[in-house]
């Protein structure tokens, strides 16, 4: 693929976000998300946050649909109110609102911007009064009651990004000093052997989940400690991350037919329970370029590529072993392909640029309807589902237009993406 494919590419993600998001223009102007099939909105709690408009600000500016990110800026800006009776996740709320709002006040320099991040954050603070610092999962975002104490590493470990930039935006510690105590209690809390598991009291300390995995529900907590280090050069951040790559190289990672993949084993113990690998887990080489270990990521994602083929577009799991599916679903994710960009990125090998584009267009050929992109609940048969998460914006158009783009488009060194691809620098 020489740079003129790849310029040709870029323009064709381009012309593609416009698609989707010209159809939540039409169908679901001020609400959370678009209905692509029935045309209509959804909202996650009944009441917009305007989580598309949000997610989707910097795509659109790193893209260059300036007009379209001038609306969805000035919608934003003029209409986002979190003061309303919500019972809200913590987690989701935070990378994808929190994290879009602070890219937007970094790309647009817009104080309304930052006021709305600063107003959230306040709002979200209770999630931490914990007896272990570990924060709740839900809080309410008018009165400040929290529920929820079964919570999982990747909710009790993946906010240092977001309220770390918080507190240096707006010189207050205290976002950075809350979510930092909660990722080291969570730290704290690892095996014997190093591992963290799937479920966890945030009120005791207590596991309820053995299961460790690189997966949904834990791996984000991984990609925050070593992007913890590389945004703040947190040093605690560096050590803890060392530490769980060490312990999950060791006992996820195995070797199948020669191909490398991570599965789950019992946290304590180390015993294989299951030969389980998908579509969330296909971040992991991303992280692993972060981490220096090119040789692993490459290898993986080859075995993410090797998923992806199984029915031409990746599920949301399969097992390794018999490369059979075990979770049909597609729902838009961007894993595998923030992957390739970062392979792109370290390697130079225009291998990962072939490779998206062999994604993308299945991508298109499959999810693509006449208002917008729809999920696959199964992706064997292609049935379709009638949703188009904001996170299509965030991060799968987003990382899809970078590997095709020129490196100009956005500093890389510069930039420490969040996991909802929210790009954050420090200045």
């Amino acid at each position: 693929m020489t740079e003129a494919d790849a310029a040709v590419m870029a323009e064709k993600v381009k012309a593609e976000t416009l698609h989707a998001w010209n159809a939540y223009k039409q169908y679901a102007w001020g609400h959370d998300a678009l209905k692509p099939l029935s045309q209509s909105s959804h909202d996650w709690y009944g009441s917009s946050l305007l989580m598309t408009p949000v997610d989707a600000l910097d795509t659109l500016l790193i893209i260059g649909l300036d007009k379209e990110a001038k609306e969805a800026q000035e919608l934003i800006a003029t209409k986002l109110n979190f003061d309303q009776d919500l019972n809200v996740q913590n987690f989701e709320i935070t990378i994808r609102l929190l994290g879009g709002l602070i890219s937007g006040y970094q790309m647009t320099k817009d104080q309304r911007l930052l006021n709305l991040a600063k107003d959230l954050g306040d709002r979200l603070l209770p999630v931490f009064n914990s007896p272990t610092g570990m924060p709740y999962t839900h809080v309410n975002l008018k009165t400040g009651k929290v529920e929820g104490n079964v919570s999982n590493p990747a909710e009790t470990g993946t906010l240092i990004l977001e309220f770390g930039m918080l507190s240096k935006l707006t010189g207050n510690p205290v976002y950075f000093e809350k979510a930092k105590k909660a990722l080291v209690a969570t730290f704290a809390h690892r095996s014997k052997i190093g591992l963290v598991g799937s479920g966890i009291d945030v009120e005791t300390g207590t596991w309820t989940d053995n299961t460790s995995h690189i997966g949904g529900g834990i791996d984000s907590y991984y990609e925050y400690l070593n992007k913890c280090w590389r945004l703040f050069g947190d040093k605690d951040c560096k050590a803890m991350w060392d530490t769980s790559i060490q312990a999950v190289n060791q006992h996820l990672a195995e070797e199948v037919r020669g191909e490398f993949w991570y599965g789950q084993v019992d946290m304590h113990t180390g015993k294989r329970t299951a030969s389980v690998y998908g579509a969330l887990d296909a971040f992991m080489p991303a992280l692993l370029v972060l981490g220096g270990d090119l040789d692993r990521a490459k290898r993986l994602q080859d075995s993410g590529q090797k998923m992806w083929r199984l029915h031409g577009i990746e599920p949301e799991a399969i097992d390794y072993v018999n490369m059979k599916v075990v979770s049909a679903a597609y729902p838009l994710r961007p894993e595998i392909v923030e992957s390739a960009y970062y392979l792109y990125r370290a390697t130079g090998d225009v291998k990962y640029r072939v490779m998206g584009k062999e994604f993308f267009t299945d991508f298109v050929r499959r999810c693509r309807v006449p208002h917008g992109y729809a999920a696959l609940k199964d992706v064997r048969t292609e049935l379709k589902s009638d949703s188009m998460e904001s996170f299509v914006f965030a991060e799968t158009f987003k990382y899809y237009y970078l590997l095709f783009a020129p490196k100009s488009a956005l500093d890389f060194d510069k930039m420490t993406f969040n996991t909802e691809a929210h790009p954050f620098h420090l200045d």
